[in-house]
This record gives C-alpha cells, structure tokens and sequence, in this order.
C-alpha cells in the first residue's frame, strides 16, 4: 500500500438510481432489483499465447493492495454474468475534473470513454491524446473502466448507499481516485481505487526491488518509475456472502542507460465466513475461463500462487501486449465472477451466531493486513503516506476474542480447515 500519498481534492458522489436487495429487516437484508441498463464503455476481448513470469515472489510491498492502488484504491462479460447493470446516478459534489473538448473522431472516442469513468483520468486528456497507443495510456483507460464498472454494479445491488468519489494528489508526481460505499444495505463497506503514479523510487522501493531478484542501474540513486493499478476490498453485512478483493497492477521503470524495464501483478481472492462449495466452483471456474483465454498452464500455476483465488506478480513475457490482454481478461472477470455471489446471499436468513462468526473472521482479515501483509507494512512506514487510503481495506466492524476456537465438526470449523487445506475447485 506503498503508494497511496498526497493530498485529497473532493471529487463527486455517485449513487445507485435503484436496485439491488434493497430495504433491510432484521438479521437480513431485503429487496428487488430495478430496471437495469448496460454500463457505458464495455472493454474489449482479448487473445493471447502462454504468459511467462520473473521470479516468484509472495505478497510483496506491491502485492495484495500495494503499489496499484493501495486501497486508499473490471467488466465488458458483466452483462452475461448477471444481466445487465444500471448506471449509477452521478450527484456533483464539487469538482475536480477536467472537461474533454474532442476535435478530432479519435479526441471524440477518448472523450466517450472518460464520460463513463467515476472520475476524469489522473493523467491530462492531452497527453493521452499524445501516446495513445503507449501502454501507459492503454493501463490507465483500463483501470479507470474497470474500477466505473465495478462501482456501478456494486451500486445497483445495494440500491441504497452512495460512492463518495475522492480524488487526491501526489506532490512527488501522479495521484489517485479513492471509490467508497460505507453502510449500505447490502454493504459494510465497498472500496475501489485507482492510483496513477510516477517519481523516482526511493532508496527503500529499490532495496525492495533488489530483493525480489531485480537489479537495476539508478543515476545518483535516483530510478524514473510509473506505477498504477486498481485495487478493491468489499465487505457485506450479510455473513453468508463473502468478502472479497482483486488488484491489478503496471509498473515501468527506466534504468541509467534508457533502457526501460515493466511487469504487471494482480490477482484477485474470495474470503466467505461460511463455505458456500457452489458459489467456490463458480467463482474459480470464471477464473479459469478467463485464464484459459491464454493458456491452460496458467490457472493451475496461478491458483497455487493465490489459494483463494488466483495471484501473479513479475509478468513480463511473452510481450507486453499478450501480458496487457490477459490482465485486461482478468479485470474482466471480475464482475461475473463475484457480483453473482454478493445477489444470491444478501437476502439470506442469518443468526446472530453467524454474524458473531463473521465479526471474529473480519479480526483476522485485519490481523492480516496490519501484521503480515508487507505492502501495508510498507505504506505505513512510507513518509507522507496517505493513512485514510491505506485502512480503507479494513471492515466497519470487526470482533477480538482470546484463543478463539469453533466447535469440532462445526460449519466454522469447516471454513478453517479449507483455508488451512486449500482444495481444487474447478477439476
């Protein structure tokens, strides 16, 4: 969660129109959905051959909810998931974004595409324009679509709570947009953020770097980088739909010589308090639809990586573009595989025993990230690192108790022992 720095500029409000499993009653959450449209600017398919990797490295300072987006931080196949989805209601509530003035049929398409993101690109409409077809621009445009289309269809489940769109800044270069539902009828809390970033990297990231197997050649210790992802945590209130996060990420890093060095990262995993095995088949199974896009070795290899999902980092083979359309197959996987989940529970029946149980599972989802997980480690020891972003992953509420232990053969017990003892899903 390293980069997520800077200051904050009130960016927009945007609420669900109508939808979602609605109005709560007690111990379960009730509603119908409303009428639904496609969400603008559906991202395309793509094709590639088998996809190599650097050197393996685990939850890293740029994994998990690390340099993309840090959680201060995907879906054209959303429509063939779950129907279509309704575009969220946007309510101005100060403004910070930059208005497109299109002069030419490709300045017209560019402008299209930012009308459907939460808000403008971090990166100045012009200087896309300029580079259209440099991988920066392509990962920035999809980030930004993948994170309106997320928040949308988040939106039209709730039907109740609105995202709170804040933009913030960098000052050593770049910025980001913080996406945030909190209290919804369906959702605790839903997080998803962008972060578009450049600078130089510190000592500490290159120290980082050299010891995930990268050595690279800095002038007066200084190495141009460009870093940006999307990254997301969600938290529903209802103890049988899971929880869930996804992130994925582009890093470019010039050496002293000029020559340029990137690799992408990301991954995305599903955290249930209770085990649910069909809704496991699906959402790896959609995982593996979209990994098999571009080889049938990486969801097995990339599944052993993420345990409850898929995870990959160092991708940097067989060519930039085929690296670039497998993330993009990915983010759009996102969608279809979660959001079904989230409306097939959020009108369930619960007990306040499960909702104990969920609330002594979100205490260790926090144990996690403040203890283990190094990227918040690292942002939280990053000078000038943006606090509010970087716990924006941790839940409303959560629960503590001492040694905690469930009942023997019991539906909590379960949980534990498929989390010690990961299975195979999807053969």
């Amino acid at each position: 969660m390293a980069w997520h720095l800077g200051r904050t500029s009130a960016g927009r409000w945007w609420r669900a129109a109508r939808g979602g499993c609605g109005e709560r009653r007690a111990w379960s959450p009730r509603g119908a959905a409303g009428p639904q449209r496609r969400p603008p600017g559906p991202l395309g398919p793509a094709q590639s051959r088998a996809l190599g990797h650097g050197p393996p490295a685990r939850r890293g300072p740029w994994l998990r909810t690390g340099l993309a987006a840090a959680l201060g931080g995907v879906a054209g196949l959303a429509a063939a998931a779950f129907g279509h989805v309704q575009r969220a209601e946007m309510v101005p509530k100060s403004s910070g974004a930059r208005s497109p003035s299109p002069e030419t049929p490709e300045e017209d398409e560019l402008a299209r595409r930012c009308s459907g993101f939460m808000a403008a690109p971090v990166t100045d409409l012009r200087e896309l324009r300029r580079r259209p077809g440099d991988m920066k621009t392509k990962m920035e445009l999809l980030i930004l679509e993948t994170q309106a289309q997320v928040c949308q269809a988040l939106a039209q489940v709730d039907g109740v709570a609105s995202f709170s769109v804040d933009r913030w800044e960098r000052k050593e270069g770049g910025g980001g947009i913080s996406c945030i539902l909190q209290d919804g009828s369906v959702f605790e809390k839903a997080g998803v953020s962008i972060s578009v970033i450049h600078g130089n990297l510190s000592a500490e990231a290159a120290k980082q770097m050299r010891s995930r197997g990268r050595i690279l050649k800095s002038i007066d210790d200084k190495l141009p980088f460009t870093a940006m992802g999307v990254s997301s945590v969600i938290h529903p209130k209802n103890p049988h739909a899971p929880s869930f996060h996804f992130n994925y990420r582009y890093f470019e890093v010039e050496e002293a010589d000029g020559n340029k060095h990137w690799w992408f990262g990301g991954g995305c995993d599903l955290t249930p308090t209770y085990l649910n095995q069909e809704d496991a088949v699906h959402f790896h199974r959609t995982l593996k639809e979209a990994c098999d896009q571009h080889g049938p070795d990486l969801y097995p290899k990339f599944k052993k990586w993420g345990i409850g999902g898929i995870f990959f980092d160092d991708l940097d083979s067989p060519s930039q573009e085929e690296v670039f359309h497998f993330v993009q197959s990915c983010a759009q996987a996102v969608v279809p595989s979660y959001i079904p989940l989230v409306k097939k529970h959020c009108d369930d029946s619960f007990t306040p025993q499960e909702k104990l149980w969920q609330q002594l599972r979100r205490g260790r989802y926090v144990e996690f990230n403040l203890v283990y997980d190094r990227g918040t480690k690292f942002g939280l020891l990053t000078p000038g690192s943006r606090i509010e972003s970087i716990l924006m992953s941790l839940p409303l509420t959560a629960r503590w108790e001492y040694m905690h232990s469930p009942s023997e053969n019991s539906k909590e017990a379960e949980i534990l022992e498929v989390l010690r003892h990961p299975r195979d899903w999807v053969h």
